[in-house]
């Protein structure tokens, strides 16, 4: 009886499975899996076109190095599809992005083969550096290897990592995935010096031509090898009277390699692990390769939700906060000169688009560096500009002393568009934007507004704009409203109490959670008020003194507990002398992997789970031992 034949890819339970492939085979193994990320990603969400750009450079890395012993860190890790299909997760793939199944990021708690956490940017160096060192104290001969895209290298981090590692006598490898993008195309000196790094063509085949000659002299050809190295510099002198940055950071460079080349990839690799020391190779791929739809549109589809393989079409999601910043924004901006927007690589996702096309003299894409465009927006205020960063809530965590030091402490006014605050799915441990109330608390002169729908945001942002000094920001979840009841409408007030006659509990909330709250008044027999806080930073001392009236007060929050709005609050009332009973119910750990729904039932933030808790039922609650 005839039984299907496996494929390649499904006979690989890990990378050294791939040892006796051929050229040919591997060349097979890179279509079939491309193919597996194109059907997995069309139901399940997830970055695409990133990760059809590594696949050969994958493919080659893994042949070449001796995983787990040898480690792989991959910068951000949105490009790391192909790496988890190769170590063992195969039948486990279809569950990417999944509660429960496989995250998109590396993980090293989900393999071993995953050597670091991976959800920001620019920090693959300084990892590997670390790792390189460890294992020269060690003394095991182990290589390590760093994989960053060229967006990365628009992040200082990167370079802090780079002039540490350079002089070093570590195995350490760096591989600079050079596709021209970041999400959107990369802007400023490192992309024109890239640029003209891919222009030297007589060099790169000069290059290239001498390398395949050595290497193929039997027996002495590595020992020359290495000796050209050493005078390799002397020739590019003399040719272009330059060498790159990297060379003057301390790294042996190579490149352009064409990076869906199989052969030449596992050769430059296998010559790179030769030398010993820190090596910088350059290598050129095409950001959607393989799938005709992403090729066109890398950026549409750098991320993305389900989608149909045939015409590449996503089902559409409708509105959304971002979008509904962006439009309020640009009206803004027609009526006041002075407003200035800024975003750190994320154009489009934080609804910046129309903006930038409208008023591009008034914005700046300042590249995956949001340290930077918090002091930039400093100093815009200094001069009388009235600047607006629109930022992911997990990325604003890098800017904690910007924000402090650099603009605070002069009382400087900016204005930040928290994006992706709250609980935000698929993406996992490192996107969720559940810290930003808490870290943005310690901040003095930080006034900070959170809108239950998009009228409540626009007045959110006019208010914040239109604050005389200091830091002033609105946050706001991915994705769109949620459901209020019918005769809802945004006021322009730090707080809003929705009353029940005779009611002598108090149940608490800001943000989207309302809809949560509301459906939760609506479905208990007994009368219970419902205050929304829009302004929760500083609390209003007059919603305080209100919640003291009451004997039991809830307070309920899409956000951390430790150090959050609801914690104050509590000691608010204490503090006033409150003898009622307090209740404060958040989330206590890294959420992981989840849908919304999924993450606010995990914490007992959904409407049932808030039922029960006012009718004084028990509930299984997540604790952080229970999310991992």
């Amino acid at each position: 009886m005839a039984t299907d034949k496996k494929t390649l890819l499904e006979s690989i339970r890990s990378p050294r499975d791939m040892d006796a492939f051929s050229e040919q085979q591997l060349n097979t193994l890179c279509a079939e899996i491309r193919e597996r990320i194109i059907q997995t990603v069309s139901h399940t969400g997830g970055h695409l076109a990133s990760n059809l750009g590594v696949v050969e450079l994958t493919v080659a890395l893994h042949k070449t190095m001796r995983c787990p012993d040898d480690q792989i860190v991959w910068d951000v890790g949105h490009q790391c599809y192909a790496h988890k299909l190769l170590t063992g997760r195969y039948e486990r793939f279809a569950g990417l992005r999944q509660k429960g199944g496989l995250s998109g990021f590396p993980n090293p708690k989900e393999s071993a083969y995953d050597a670091f956490v991976a959800g920001h940017s620019s920090t693959a160096v300084s990892a590997a550096c670390g790792m390189a060192r460890a294992n020269t104290l060690a003394g095991n001969g182990h290589h390590t290897v760093a994989v960053l895209g060229d967006g990365a290298l628009t992040g200082g981090m990167a370079y802090e990592g780079l002039n540490n590692a350079g002089h070093s006598n570590d195995k350490l490898i760096v591989i600079l995935n050079d596709n021209r993008m970041s999400i959107g195309r990369n802007v400023g000196f490192v992309a024109r010096h890239l640029s003209n790094l891919r222009s030297r063509s007589n060099y790169v085949r000069f290059k290239r031509g001498l390398t395949k000659f050595l290497m193929a002299v039997p027996l002495i050809g590595k020992p020359l090898y290495r000796l050209v190295l050493r005078i390799k510099l002397n020739a590019k002198y003399a040719m272009y009277d330059s060498s790159t940055m990297f060379e003057d950071m301390g790294f042996y460079y190579f490149g352009p390699i064409n990076g869906h080349d199989i052969g030449d990839l596992t050769q430059a690799l296998a010559t790179a692990k030769d030398i010993g020391r820190p090596v910088l190779l350059h290598v050129e791929t095409q950001k959607g390769k393989g799938y005709l739809h992403a090729e066109n549109d890398p950026s549409r589809f750098h991320g993305l939700g389900a989608f149909d393989i045939d015409t590449g079409e996503g089902s559409s999601s409708g509105d959304s906060f971002s979008a509904a910043f962006g439009r309020e924004l640009t009206r803004l901006a027609a009526e006041d000169k002075r407003l200035f927007a800024i975003t750190a690589a994320m154009r489009d996702g934080t609804g910046l688009k129309g903006f930038s096309e409208k008023y591009p003299d008034r914005f700046a894409d300042v590249g995956i560096a949001e340290e930077h465009a918090v002091t930039f927006a400093s100093g815009l205020s200094c001069c009388g500009v009235l600047p607006v960063f629109a930022v992911y809530s997990t990325f604003l965590q890098r800017c904690y002393d910007q924000l402090l030091n650099d603009t605070a402490i002069a009382d400087n006014h900016i204005v930040l568009g928290i994006d992706r605050a709250g609980l935000v799915p698929a993406d996992g441990t490192t996107h969720q934007g559940l810290f930003d109330t808490a870290f943005l608390q310690t901040i003095p002169h930080v006034t900070l507004l959170a809108p239950s729908s998009y009228d409540d945001l626009a007045l959110c942002l006019t208010r914040a704009i239109y604050r005389d000094k200091g830091i002033a920001a609105l946050r706001y979840p991915r994705g769109g409203e949620r459901p209020l009841p019918s005769d809802f409408h945004a006021e322009d007030t730090p707080f809003t109490l929705y009353d029940k006659p005779n009611a002598r509990r108090l149940l608490v909330t800001y943000g989207t959670l309302l809809s949560q709250a509301m459906a939760a008044q609506a479905a208990v027999d007994e009368p219970i008020d419902v205050l929304k806080l829009t302004q929760i930073i500083p609390i209003p001392q007059e919603a305080v003194i209100l919640a003291k009236q009451y004997d039991e007060v809830i307070f309920i929050e899409e956000g951390m507990e430790q150090g959050g709005i609801g914690e104050k609050f509590g000691w608010l009332l204490r503090r006033g002398g409150y003898t009622g009973q307090y209740t404060l119910r958040g989330i206590t750990g890294f959420m992981p992997t989840c849908t919304v729904p999924e993450g606010l039932q995990m914490a007992g933030l959904d409407t049932d789970s808030i039922v029960a808790l006012l009718r004084g039922e028990q509930t299984a609650i997540a604790t952080e031992n229970d999310y991992e």
